[in-house]
């Protein structure tokens, strides 16, 4: 709670796509009085879907923020994108919640993305409320979706109502709690048995207890429920708003509020960059200790440099109302930060949480475009889009004219083409989406230079490269002394190994990897500062030479439900992709098969099977890290600039670039 006594809570609205999250936001915001009249997400008119290209879709692609107030208690909320393409905003909002709603559809039950959303959830320890929308459709079965949620999430999952009716006959839930309502006692006894048995005080206070104090054992609910403890679920209809004060109820009693104290330093993070036409850069800030005012100058932690806010606002769709400060445990769009972008720590990084990464772009995409339109203004328009989702990577290739970025998938790009048409009124195409492969060393080696030549220069590195563990990125270690390598070439050579390490000997970023600094000297007299920032590539090069390195591939984790006749083409489709499965799983007369394939080798087949089950079938899919590929699998990617191993071109190359 900050000084003036205002409880706030700060909510992430998480699901697989078309569960029903911005429906859900949008009665929430009608509940509250917030809006005056409902918006709808078929009808483009829904509030938190403010681009063009959200209503014309009909899916959200960018995580918008919505405030109101319910019971006294200011809720923050995000409505977060669902689909899988849009996954790098679901991650930068996930950062900043303190508590999340995850949306369960009461037909579909889990689904992959659901699955992925819980795991960051859960490393993070965000408590986290579940709510099974869609309860009136035909099929939906409220029993197998609990039993999926606590399979395939957590066993902690406790539902805290109990379902009156299903499927068209749906009229509400009743609460558990409350023992005038309408709810069976073999329920409330299942629930109080269910908290009994996770907790030993519990246990002994349910054994020894008389009469049952109800309110009491909710406030145990509520306090583990905010420790990530337990998982309340309950249900509900968002189209018709059955369920949706029920929810906020849950909310607001489940929740624990935002922390931080106004009067500490500030500490901020910013996690969004959109902008405004006239306004220029909107920073999404969540603060955490502090107070940030109107013509405020504020610290850039990350960046270094100081920036002076010139204002404050709270957006919600289309509107924006100044609001003069924020505060430690709020949210709000400041504006003024220049150059500021998304990551920026505002203030002190002490507050500031860790982050779960999720997004990992897995596609290359060359951008194609007419004779008559400004390449600069293309060149412009995408990195102003790569400032609001750094995975864009948007690269240019001076020298071959060319524009690539990194995307998802394909929903991405025509969302792109939209906003690129809508916003800047420029029309490009786009390539083939090619896979990005990386490598990994095959063998543990060494890579040395001695860069000499031509004076005034002198910088000697030797390093040993070690393969890693899968996932395990890139680690750095230097062994060698001060005195041998004053701190200073020691910090720009660590810095540059990252860099020189984007491009491997196939032209993939080498990744899965220990690289330790095992000897370095400067010289007194001949060392220029930039020298071991032009050794560093060399050495690199020279040890993955000596290294080799092997192809990864990116694998996904995917699940197919496709009618029963059909199950035995999809498990010979699956092996044909190189794909392994676990044995399918018969539901009704719907077959799930879950398995692992190659990006590389599945890149059409949602479509191809869609087409022959017409359209009867789902294919989900999400990350599940890179492997080694096949030996008869080779891809090569052409290299930008002249390579290291050619030392004295690199050096010519390189030392042109220092004199210009």
């Amino acid at each position: 709670m900050n000084e003036q006594g205002i409880e706030r809570i700060n909510v992430g609205i998480f699901a697989h796509v078309d569960a029903g999250k911005t429906t859900t936001t949008e009665h929430m915001l009608y509940e509250s009085g917030r809006i005056k009249a409902l918006g709808s997400v078929d009808s483009g008119t829904a509030m938190t879907d403010s681009m063009e290209v959200e209503r014309q879709r009909g899916i959200s692609v960018r995580a918008a923020l919505a405030s109101f107030a319910w019971r006294g208690v200011q809720i923050n909320l995000v409505d977060t994108p669902g689909h899988v393409d849009f996954l790098s905003e679901v991650e930068r909002s996930l950062r900043v919640m303190d508590c999340a709603v995850l949306i369960l559809s009461a037909v579909e039950g889990v689904q992959a993305q659901s699955e992925m959303i819980w795991g960051a959830l859960r490393k993070l320890g965000i408590p986290t409320l579940i709510f099974v929308n869609k309860m009136d459709r035909i099929g939906a079965d409220p029993a197998a979706v609990l039993a999926q949620a606590r399979t395939y999430l957590s066993e902690d999952i406790l539902p805290v109502q109990q379902p009156l009716y299903k499927e068209l006959e749906f009229i509400g839930a009743a609460d558990l709690w409350d023992e005038a309502g309408e709810a069976a006692d073999e329920a409330r006894t299942e629930l109080l048995e269910a908290l009994a048995e996770r907790d030993e005080e519990l246990l002994e206070l349910y054994m020894s207890e008389g009469a049952v104090d109800l309110m009491r054992w909710k406030r145990e609910l509520a306090a583990r429920t905010a420790a990530g403890k337990i998982y309340p679920l309950v249900y509900g209809v968002a189209a018709k708003g059955l369920g949706v004060t029920a929810l906020l109820d849950a909310m607001v009693q489940y929740f624990p509020r935002a922390g931080g104290d106004a009067e500490q330093p500030v500490s901020g993070i910013v996690y969004n960059i959109q902008r405004d036409k006239n306004m220029g850069r909107m920073a999404y800030v969540r603060l955490y200790e502090g107070t940030i005012r109107n013509r405020d100058t504020v610290m850039n932690y990350t960046q270094e440099v100081q920036a002076k806010v010139t204002q404050i606002r709270k957006v919600e769709g289309g509107r924006t109302e100044d609001v003069g400060a924020l505060e430690a445990g709020d949210i709000a769009v400041v504006y003024g930060l220049s150059g500021v972008r998304i990551g920026d720590v505002l203030g002190q990084p002490d507050a500031i949480p860790q982050e779960a990464k999720l997004a990992v772009p897995l596609l290359t995409v060359r951008v194609f475009w007419g004779a008559d339109t400004d390449e600069h203004k293309v060149i412009a328009a995408f990195q102003e889009l790569a400032d609001e989702d750094p995975l864009l990577d948007t690269q240019w290739l001076q020298e071959e004219r060319e524009l690539h970025i990194k995307v998802m998938g394909p929903i991405q790009l025509e969302i792109l083409d939209s906003v690129l048409e809508e916003r800047f009124g420029l029309k490009v195409t786009f390539g083939q989406p090619s896979v990005i492969y990386r490598e990994t060393p095959s063998s543990t080696g060494e890579g040395y230079v001695a860069y000499l030549m031509p004076k005034p220069c002198w910088a000697i590195l030797r390093f040993r490269i070690e393969p890693g563990p899968p996932g395990s990125g890139l680690v750095y270690e230097s062994l060698v002394r001060s005195s041998d390598l004053l701190p200073q070439y020691q910090n720009e050579t660590a810095r540059r190994v990252p860099e020189a390490l984007q491009q491997g000997l196939s032209g993939w970023e080498v990744t899965d990897l220990k690289v330790t600094l095992v000897e370095g000297n400067h010289h007194v007299w001949h060392t220029h500062p930039l020298d071991f920032a032009v050794a560093t590539p060399m050495a690199i090069m020279d040890g993955l030479a000596h290294t080799g390195t092997s192809l990864l591939e990116p694998i996904l984790q995917v699940r197919i439900v496709v009618p029963e006749e059909n199950g035995g083409r999809v498990m010979n489709d699956l092996v044909q992709m190189r794909g392994t499965f676990e044995p399918p799983v018969l539901q009704g007369e719907r077959m799930i098969i879950e398995g692992r394939l190659p990006l590389a080798t599945s890149l059409d087949y949602p479509v191809s099977l869609s087409s022959y089950t017409k359209g009867r079938s789902t294919f989900t899919s999400f990350f599940a890290g890179y492997e080694p590929c096949p030996p008869d699998v080779t891809a090569e990617r052409t290299r930008r600039g002249v390579n290291p191993l050619d030392q004295a071109r690199y050096i010519l190359s390189v030392r042109k670039a220092l004199q210009g």
